[in-house]
Parts: C-alpha cells; structure tokens; sequence
C-alpha cells in the first residue's frame, strides 16, 4: 500500500511538472522576445547580445524569435530603467546593461536610478571577465605616451572620451585620479563604444576606457603589432593578463591600502561582466525556463564556436550568483560605498 501511495505521488509530481513546462511552451509559442540592449549597434554589449539572440531562442520551450532592440542612452541607464519601470513582465523582454548597474543601484541617492538590482529577474552573464580585462588605450602620439608619465605629479592630463556621467568608463577615470593619481580630463557625451573607437582613430581623443573582449570583438587592428593605440592600464585584474604582460593593473599602482580596497570594490561588478536580467516579477515558471535556457545555450557547441570566431570571452554567470555578488557589493564597507556614491554623482 505505502508503495502504491509513493508511486501515485511521483505520478502526480510528473504531470504537474510536465503540465507546467507545456504551459510555458504553450506561452512562448509563437511569440517574439525582445532583447533590449543598453548602446548603440557595433559595441561590446551588442556584440554579446547579438550572439546570445542568435541561440537563446531555440533553447526556450515553445522557441520563440529573439530580436535585438538596441535602447542607448546615459551608459544604459535608460535601458536599465526601461527594463524595471517600463517593459511586459510577462517574459517576453530580456535586458542587457553596463555591468555598473548593479551598484548604481546599490550606491541610491540619484534620481535618475528608478530601479532596485535586487528586484531584476537575474539570468546571468555570458562572461563573468575569465580572461578579460578592461584597459585604458592611448595613442602612440598622445602628450602622455605612458601610465607613469600619466601619473606624474603636476604631468600633463591624458584626455579620454565617454558615454555620459556615470558611466563605466567616467567613473573609471575619476576612481583611477584618486586611488593611482591619474592625471585625466574626461570628454563625455558620445553616444555608444562605436563613436569612442572613432574619435580615437580620429585623434579627438587621446584614449578611452574600454574591456578587451570589445575590442576584440568591434576592434581588432587595436591589437595588431603595428598598431598606433596601445594599453597602458589594466583594470578588472588581480594579475596582468597574459597578452599584455608589460601593461601594469591599478591594484599594482594603488597608492594606499583605502585606495586599493576602492579599487577592489570597483572591480567587484566585472563578475557580471555582460549582465542580462529580465524585468521584476515575471511568472516563475518562465523565469526559471529563461534561466535555463540561458545555461543551455551557454553550452550549446554552435553558440561556442560563433563566440570564439568573435573573441568573445565565455565564462558564465548563473542568476543566482549574480544576486549574491549584488548582496556582497552592498555589504562592503559604508566608508567605501560612500566614496563610491561621491563619485557617482561628481560633477564631471
């Protein structure tokens, strides 16, 4: 009899499992997911997004179309927020943002953040940095030729572009003036990392923040060995990458221990170092199906091998991870987190 019970009850746990997955194919039947995208056409962020859409869809049950939508505008921010405030919570939206999100979030205190990073339906990141980095470029040609002419007292200040107040690479720069004394005027208002490759190209600046898997996505010739652009700062890394082993990172160059814990906190978003995360609130069982999907696509051989053709970096970030680095980040130390909301919020 115990057995006969035992045995009615995994049946019944079968169809109801069964029942809930035909319900979430029943739904994405047919149906088209947007991918929203926080930059322009041509950038790191697209790049990912574009090769994500390509195979996510045929993982999700029912095998909806994935089309990119690309949302630029104050380094993602709009996208980001588009994606709390704005956007179905029926499953049918997908987001990527810059992976300073999280901590705008965290840090509060402006009133252009209208989302909370703990609340976002977290599906993960194809790259969590692995063997990434994020670098600071400079022409050849530039008045300042390396980072210690770019940190001398009193030296002259290298000029580098950016997408808005806020965004990664502004804040970059002006975390770097204070914990390794970079001497830097920054130039924002571009609209994406394509306009940025350019105006270096065209010598309007003279370098500008940016992380190698974008470069070696959108901008190759970067890294050729008669190139005029070349890295002078790694960020994002405990060790000097292998492929620029002459290139110092900040931590190396930290002026004090306060410093080098700032630099650490800063570093803690390149965990998710591509962010995809669906609005508050989507129906468990299809958020659950995304996050799958997701992993499924991860390790699908095709996906795999166009990523490698691109030199994108793949090292994923499970959701629930990128929620526990969300909770770490806002358990570092309010001196620290202060410093960081201060910055933020800079006049630049």
């Amino acid at each position: 009899m115990p057995g006969k019970w035992i045995a009615l009850f995994a049946a019944l746990v079968a169809g109801s499992a069964a029942a809930r997955a035909d319900a979430v194919s029943d739904f994405y039947k047919g149906k088209t997911v947007q991918f929203v995208v926080g930059y322009g056409p041509g950038g790191g962020y697209d790049v990912y997004a574009r090769s994500v859409a390509r195979y996510l869809g045929k993982h999700i049950p029912g095998s909806p179309t994935v089309v990119v939508v690309n949302m630029p505008g104050a380094g993602s921010l709009r996208a980001t927020n588009y994606l709390y405030s704005t956007a179905p919570k029926d499953g049918t939206v997908l987001g990527a943002f810059a992976r300073d999100m999280p901590l705008m979030g965290i840090l509060g205190g402006n009133s252009n953040v209208q989302f909370d990073p703990r609340k976002f339906t977290w599906i993960g990141s194809a790259s969590s940095a692995g063997d990434d980095a994020y670098l600071l470029f400079a022409r050849k040609d530039a008045p300042v030729k390396s980072i210690a002419e770019a940190t001398k007292p009193g030296g002259p200040a290298i000029t580098i572009g950016g997408t808005a107040e806020g965004a990664t690479g502004n804040d970059i720069a002006i975390l770097m003036r204070d914990t390794i004394g970079l001497n830097v005027k920054i130039i924002t208002g571009y609209p994406d990392s394509g306009a940025l490759f350019l105006a270096v190209d065209r010598k309007e600046i003279d370098g500008r923040f940016v992380g190698l898997s974008a470069v070696q996505s959108s901008k190759r010739d970067w890294l050729a060995p008669d190139s005029t652009i070349r890295p002078i700062l790694q960020f994002a890394r405990q060790t000097r990458h292998a492929m620029f082993p002459d290139v110092p990172t900040a931590r190396e160059l930290a002026k004090d221990a306060r410093a080098l814990g700032l630099i650490e906190i800063a570093e803690l978003p390149y965990t998710l170092s591509r962010p995809i995360a669906a609005p508050p609130g989507v129906p468990a069982d299809r958020a659950k199906a995304l996050q799958q999907a997701f992993l499924d696509m991860i390790a699908d051989p095709d996906f795999k091998a166009d990523a490698a053709k691109l030199g994108l970096d793949v090292s994923p970030v499970q959701g629930d991870e990128a929620l526990r680095m969300i909770d770490k980040l806002s358990a570092s130390p309010p001196e620290l987190l202060d410093y960081m909301r201060k910055m933020h919020h800079e006049e630049k």
